[in-house]
Formats: C-alpha cells, structure tokens, sequence
C-alpha cells in the first residue's frame, strides 16, 4: 500500500514547482507585449534600410563595390545570439544545433547562455538590453573584419518569430553585400555626391541595424518560448497533481477500510 506521508509531501512539492511555473508565465506575458513592440520597430527600420541598400547595390555605380565582392579565402564570422536564461523551452538548444553546421566559424556571442557557452571569460552581452550603441560596435568590428580581409563573409544565427507557438533559428548573411536579383526602381533619383560613398557611409549603420533587428526578435522569441514552456509545464504539473491526489485517497481510504476490519475483527474475538 502506498505510503501516504510520502504522497502528501510529493503533492505539496509538485504543488510549490506549479506556483513556481506560473510565476514565471506570468512574468514572461508581460514582457512579451514590450517586447514585441520593440521587434516590429526594429524590423521595419531594418526593412527599410534594406531597400535603400539594395537600390544602391543594385547601381551601376556600385557594382565594382568591395562590399559585393566574393571572396573564396578567409573566415566565416558569426554572430550567435541566444538567449539570457533557461528555461525557455528549446529556444537555446535549437540556436546550437543550428551552429554545428558551421563548426569552423568564429563566434562573437550575444545573450547570456551564448556568452557562458563560447566566451565564459569575456563581457556578458545580455540580449535584453542589448543597446544601439553596442550593435554598432559590433557592426564596425565586423565591417573592419571583412575590409581587411580577416573574414570572407559575416554573419548572424537568430530565432525568428514566426507566431506565439513557433520560433525558428535562422541565418541571416550580413556581408558581403547581395546584389539584388530584380533592381530596385532608381529612376528619378540623384545620389550626391556619389551612390558609391553613400554606400560605404551607410554600410556599418545598415549592419548596426539588423544586428539590432535581429537581437530584438530572438528576444521576443525567448519570451514566448518561456511562456510556452512554463505553461506547458504548469499543465503537467496539475495533470500529476490530480494523479498523485487520486493515489493519495485510495491510499487513505484503504487505511481507514483496514483499521475498520481490525476492528470489527477484534470485537468479533
């Protein structure tokens, strides 16, 4: 028969891990609105510099531009953002998986698990407040690393949102630059002094910007992992609750039917 003390003392344990989980949902929905707000407008600014680059890439003007070219020796750098606490379902495990894919890249971490993981004696880059000032800190490291020939191409590893119930991983190349396959319509338009330097002026803000767009939306991402997971757990969490509670009252029940039948047995005697 089924101790139960110990069945009593394993619900109040599943009990306190229930309030623990539902804290936590909590305090991951009210940052997903925050957040999500912070994303869009990230992302808006990135899609149109993103135009505006293309247009200028897309140029005549440009089309010999160091920022376009291939290049077939050096590095590949990348820029892996993860996440700045656990228990987020698996939004950290999934940004590590899809890094093995390039094992000999070098890795310039964001986020905290990222930071812990591949630089655990470097700065802790938290993904929640990562600031405009250190996305164009980042953005210059890697221009200078690709002018210089270090890397060959630059990159970021982020998760995207996609909805409240699925995030996805995705590598997003930085530089070189990309010509686009159908030319943007530049007709009309007057580059001063040149589309050429206007590119190189806007190159290091264009890569602060997606940096920036993309740490924003993996963060969004790691709060509605969080919320998801905690809420799944607190489902769990009641669901054995309801199972140990079930155990405990047939085992309380089967003690009192025993004590009754000693009982009656000994007055019977």
């Amino acid at each position: 028969m089924p101790d139960t003390k110990k069945l009593r003392n394993r619900i109040r344990s599943v009990n306190s891990t229930l309030h623990l989980t539902h804290a936590m949902e909590l305090v991951a929905s009210s940052k997903i609105r925050r957040a999500s707000e912070r994303m869009d407008a990230s992302v808006n600014h990135a899609e149109a510099f993103q135009t505006a680059i293309d247009i200028l890439a897309g140029s005549e003007a440009c089309a010999q531009s160091a920022w376009l070219r291939v290049r077939e020796e050096g590095d590949t750098l990348l820029v892996v953002v993860a996440g700045d606490r656990g228990l987020a379902g698996g939004y950290n495990a999934n940004i590590f998986r899809a890094l093995r894919e390039y094992p000999d890249a070098k890795l310039i971490p964001v986020g905290k698990r990222a930071c812990d993981r591949f630089d655990p004696n470097g700065t802790r880059v938290l993904a929640e407040t990562f600031a405009p000032a250190q996305a164009r800190e980042l953005a210059d490291r890697l221009c200078r690393a690709f002018t210089s020939g270090e890397c060959r191409r630059a990159g970021i590893l982020y998760t995207t949102y996609v909805s409240m119930m699925s995030q996805v991983p995705k590598l997003r190349w930085l530089l070189p630059l990309t010509k686009p396959e159908k030319s943007q319509n530049a007709s009309g338009m007057i580059f001063e002094p040149s589309a050429g330097s206007i590119l190189e002026t806007a190159i290091p803000a264009y890569v602060a910007g997606e940096i920036m767009a993309c740490v924003r939306e993996s963060f969004a991402c790691e709060v509605a992992s969080r919320r998801n997971a905690m809420d799944s757990a607190g489902k769990n969490a009641r669901a054995m609750i309801d199972d140990l509670q079930l155990q405990y009252n047939r085992a309380r029940q089967g003690a009192i039917t025993q004590e009754i039948t000693e009982i009656v047995a000994g007055g019977n005697a």
